[in-house]
């Protein structure tokens, strides 16, 4: 008998947000990155950008993001040099937006428009792709695939900040229970926290 013929790695999800310490993506009045932000991040931020990566979202996420990034390389005066400088870099990556509502073409630079099953095409594109997957915003997308344990890491950049009171669209509520393994952690300007675990879905308390 021949020996048996590898199967070829599959693509690498991760699912990335930015969150208060008490588990919000924004609050209201507060700016996207929390005001926190400091020239260690911001750099992380830019190498991050140069990664060659695909990015999954979904319609509320794009619709947002391609607005900022739209206004961002018209010369809109909203962001500093740096968060321009991000939204801009947005257009040229390859992205892959998730929705029933939308209609394609999609006006955003570099994005497929997905009209099926977010899960069963995550599948695909994680079998057949040769780029590491990434998520952007979209709390109900990665909920989705966390729960169908397509995810391979799970980051945090956690800002040192409780929005008790101003917090809004709660990122954890819906989830089911979820192991996190750490795999890696770091701190920026003395501040921001990155966590990066392997996530793992339980059946039941951990043993």
């Amino acid at each position: 008998m021949g020996e048996a013929t590898p199967e070829a790695p599959s693509a690498e999800l991760m699912v990335d947000f930015i969150i208060s310490l008490d588990g919000y993506a924004s609050a209201e009045g507060w700016p996207g990155w929390w005001g926190l932000e400091g020239p260690e991040y911001l750099a992380w931020l830019d190498q991050e950008g140069k990664e060659d990566r695909t990015y999954l979202l979904g319609a509320n996420t794009y619709r947002l993001m391609s607005g900022m990034s739209e206004e961002a390389v018209a010369g809109g005066s909203a962001f500093s040099e740096e968060e321009g400088a991000s939204l801009t870099g947005l257009a040229a990556v390859p992205k892959v937006v998730f929705s029933s509502t939308l209609q394609g073409p999609l006006s955003w630079p570099n994005s497929e428009l997905v009209n099926g099953d977010a899960v069963a095409a995550v599948k695909e594109l994680k079998r057949t792709g040769t780029r590491p997957l990434s998520t952007l915003g979209s709390l109900r997308l990665c909920r989705s695939l966390l729960a169908a344990g397509l995810v391979d890491r799970f980051r945090l950049v956690v800002f040192p900040v409780i929005t008790g009171r101003t917090g809004r669209e709660r990122i954890y509520d819906g989830y089911p229970d979820i192991a996190l393994k750490l795999v890696e952690s770091r701190t920026f300007d003395g501040r921001l926290q990155l966590l990066e675990y392997i996530p793992t879905v339980l059946d039941g308390p951990p043993e």
